[in-house]
């Protein structure tokens, strides 16, 4: 057997059979539902970080844990905007005929609101061990837990991706 290149692949087929256009829809299909997951997640950490200046604990709060909890709130904002502009770029450029590009932007904005999601997490974890313990390993399981984030949300992929990525 011979792939379309008329060379052997031992009876093997390789990538799918598909055009440009059909593959940007399959992975337009596999990115809003990815999206859809990190959404979730944003969505409940910001709503959170918007009720806790309205609580009274709020004042009780040293001016760095009040800092650290003014920048989780920012990069709350902007991944929640790098998660959602997807949809929107979607939404602007349907029926454009530019969907194979649309989906590159896609993907560009999820990764970036994966990583701003990674520091707001962060961030977030800080300030509440912080507050709830005072104690000066805090920075240390909040490092712990990032190179968790890390190996979960990037090593793992990247590893499987240079391993298993034929060549």
């Amino acid at each position: 057997m011979t792939d379309q290149g008329g060379t052997a692949n031992s009876g093997r087929r390789r990538g799918r059979d598909e055009t440009e256009e059909e593959r940007a829809d399959r992975m337009w299909t596999e990115l809003i539902q990815e999206v859809r997951v990190a959404q979730m997640g944003v969505q409940i950490l910001f709503g959170f970080l918007l009720t806790v200046v309205f609580t009274p604990k709020y004042d009780d709060l040293s001016d760095t844990d009040q800092m650290i909890y003014l920048v989780t709130v920012v990069l709350g904002a902007v991944t929640t905007g790098a998660l959602i502009g997807p949809v929107s770029l979607h939404r602007i450029v349907a029926g454009r005929r530019v969907k194979p590009h649309a989906v590159r932007w896609a993907s560009r904005l999820t990764l970036l609101g994966l990583v701003l999601l990674l520091a707001t997490t962060t961030a977030s974890l800080l300030l509440i061990l912080r507050v709830a313990t005072h104690d000066g390993f805090v920075p240390y399981l909040v490092a712990g837990v990032v190179f968790w984030y890390l190996v979960c949300w990037f090593g793992i992929p990247l590893w499987t991706r240079y391993r298993h990525t034929t060549r």
